[in-house]
């Protein structure tokens, strides 16, 4: 019996005029053009609206991010490296919305400098456990990125990295199979005291 796709949401993690997020995440995009695992949704917080767009309950912007993460199974956040963290968008974007991420898997690409992206990431845990969604343990990092590119935002040396994404994709599809099939069986928000 074939399972229905899992609906993967890929989250652009900057807003920043002339981001390299696009450059990363159009690769994994590529990369994923094949996988007949999902069916893929983007987020983007450039497209939203601008900078601190509004968060109350009937905004239109927010009812449409709720909607967006609603629909997901699970999420391939895209990330750079701030600063030592992640961007104020991500966490704008995140904190609008709450019971939508719960029993959720999060996978993570990050990029970046020497670090890759690994301490934006490891602070983006923190914040999806308080919002009871899943983190991969495993994620695609890709240090001193614009020299992993040529001009043409192709990867120079793809092979690693693809191999890489593969298997967090993969990983990622068996909880999101397991977390759908779990809400399914259960209301997670109704195991609240």
């Amino acid at each position: 019996m074939q399972q229905k796709k899992i609906k993967l949401a890929l989250v652009y993690g900057s807003a920043r005029e002339g981001r390299f997020c696009d450059t990363v995440a159009e690769w994994a995009i590529r990369q994923m053009a094949g996988d007949g695992r999902f069916e893929l949704q983007l987020i983007d917080p450039a497209t939203m609206a601008p900078p601190g767009w509004d968060m109350k309950q009937d905004a239109p912007e927010r009812q449409d991010l709720a909607q967006r993460v609603g629909w997901a199974d699970a999420f391939l956040v895209v990330t750079p490296e701030y600063n030592h963290g992640y961007p104020a968008a991500l966490k704008h974007l995140i904190d609008a919305v709450y019971s939508e991420w719960q029993a959720k898997p999060v996978a993570f690409i990050s990029y970046g400098g020497i670090s890759g992206g690994l301490r934006a990431v490891e602070q983006l845990r923190q914040v999806f456990a308080e919002l009871h969604a899943v983190t991969m343990r495993d994620s695609v990092v890709l240090p001193n990125t614009r020299t992993l590119f040529d001009a043409e935002g192709r990867m120079i040396e793809p092979e690693a990295p693809r191999k890489t994404l593969g298997f967090v994709l993969s990983r990622l599809h068996w909880w999101a199979v397991a977390l759908r099939d779990a809400r399914q069986a259960q209301d997670y928000a109704a195991l609240a005291a």
